[in-house]
């Protein structure tokens, strides 16, 4: 019998690329989950500091300026962040290594003196640039390269967050609203695991939340989550609103990036002492846990966006998800009681709802869910995940995301992110 060819070739080539991205996501998932768990350790150490030392606070607009030197003499002071990571995946822009320890220190001297920003836009971009860089030694072409920066992406996020199905998805998800690298699926997801299991023998503990007051399924539960993903949407439309028109707003009033850095971080001081409380510096996971165990001022999502806007807008460096995850189990936990939810549901379902809506991956938001919250009522996650999905609109957190086919048709728009 006579074989092609082309056939041999498909043959034989398959277990090799399936060999290389079994010794490359172990090598990512290694080297990036080393370094996310080193992050979180040193992130740790700087929110205890700044605790236990309120004075810190009020040197934030040096700390600010202080950024923005270290990333001009690096040559990269219009680095945009978390955008450069989808860039790097979608059409194989450079990431240089150097990104890496610039956000790395960046974000630790944001939080350190209370900036109020997340940690895992710092961290897709150190498990990015490391991965990146990797792949440039191995010599990997465009599209190999791109399934390595997914690979750390993955690595990085699942380390941290302890959640390796979501990070894994996510790395997929994340680039282009409506299509899945599914290429890139063996190695995020061995990475991820990875990662994970060295966070775990390191006693990095994965982030997970008891939710108080699970309803059982009925017509007005459908009723009340569908409101929920309502209100989810609206609250992550807004959240991606000030995200974008507070750096807007600082170019027009204040061009120098100096200046603004010093601005902002006093502002940032000055909205502190007025609110009386610091709950709102840093990632403010403490506030996350007592939303979800049903305790949260009805005005904290919005001071949460405020002064979010205002640190990242200015300059300083981390991440917005987590910030998200504040805002939204917030805001839900405030909401719950209005629709007749008890308010731990109801913190759970809006930080889910609010995720999904800014970053639009609803499969990752579904499985963030799951992890996070288990898997009790997960059709409910399921439901409220998708009604903000449709109703948010094309924002994103991220200017970079393409949104490749429509929200409402199976139409390709192909068009980026607001």
């Amino acid at each position: 019998m006579h074989i092609s060819k082309d056939r041999i070739l498909k043959y034989s080539f398959e277990p090799l690329a399936f060999l290389k991205w079994l010794l490359f996501a172990c090598v990512i998932g290694v080297v990036v989950g080393l370094v996310s768990i080193s992050f979180y350790y040193a992130f740790d150490f700087v929110t205890d500091l700044r605790l236990a030392h309120p004075w810190l606070l009020f040197l934030l607009p040096l700390g600010g300026v202080a950024i923005i030197l270290v990333y001009r003499i690096s040559g990269m002071e219009n680095d945009r962040g978390t955008n450069f990571v989808l860039l790097a995946v979608r059409e194989n822009t450079a990431l240089p290594l150097r990104t890496a320890p610039l956000v790395y220190i960046s974000t630790l001297i944001t939080h350190l003196l209370g900036g109020s920003s997340g940690r895992e836009g710092a961290i897709l971009q150190i498990g990015g640039s490391i991965s990146a860089s990797i792949g440039r030694a191995m010599h990997l072409d465009d599209k190999d390269s791109r399934i390595i920066t997914m690979c750390g992406m993955s690595a990085a996020f699942a380390a941290l967050f302890g959640t390796p199905i979501a990070a894994a998805v996510f790395a997929m998800e994340i680039v282009s609203v409506g299509v899945m690298y599914y290429a890139a699926i063996v190695p995020c997801v061995l990475s991820a695991i990875i990662g994970v299991g060295l966070a775990e023998t390191l006693s990095v503990a994965p982030t997970a939340f008891h939710i108080l007051g699970m309803p059982q399924t009925s017509a007005l539960l459908l009723l009340q989550v569908i409101a929920m993903g309502v209100l989810g949407a609206m609250v992550s439309m807004l959240f991606c609103r000030a995200m974008h028109l507070a750096p807007a707003l600082y170019d027009k009033f204040l061009p120098n990036h100096l200046v603004r850095a010093a601005v902002g971080g006093a502002l940032v001081v000055v909205l502190t002492l007025i609110i009386g409380s610091r709950d709102y510096n840093g990632a403010g996971t403490q506030l996350i846990a007592a939303a979800l165990a049903g305790n949260a001022e009805p005005e904290a999502f919005l001071l949460k966006i405020l002064l979010t806007a205002l640190t990242l807008g200015a300059g300083f460096k981390g991440g917005e998800i987590v910030p998200a995850f504040f805002t939204g189990s917030t805001f839900g936990c405030a909401a719950a009681s209005l629709i007749g939810l008890s308010p731990s549901f109801g913190a759970a379902l809006g930080m889910i709802a609010v995720f999904c809506g800014v970053t639009n991956c609803p499969l990752t938001s579904i499985l963030l869910a799951f992890e996070l919250f288990g898997g009790e009522q997960l059709s409910m996650f399921a439901l409220v995940c998708a009604i903000s999905y449709m109703l948010s609109g094309y924002y994103s957190l991220y200017s970079e995301q393409k949104i490749v086919y429509s929200k409402l048709r199976p139409v390709y728009i192909n068009r980026k992110a607001k």
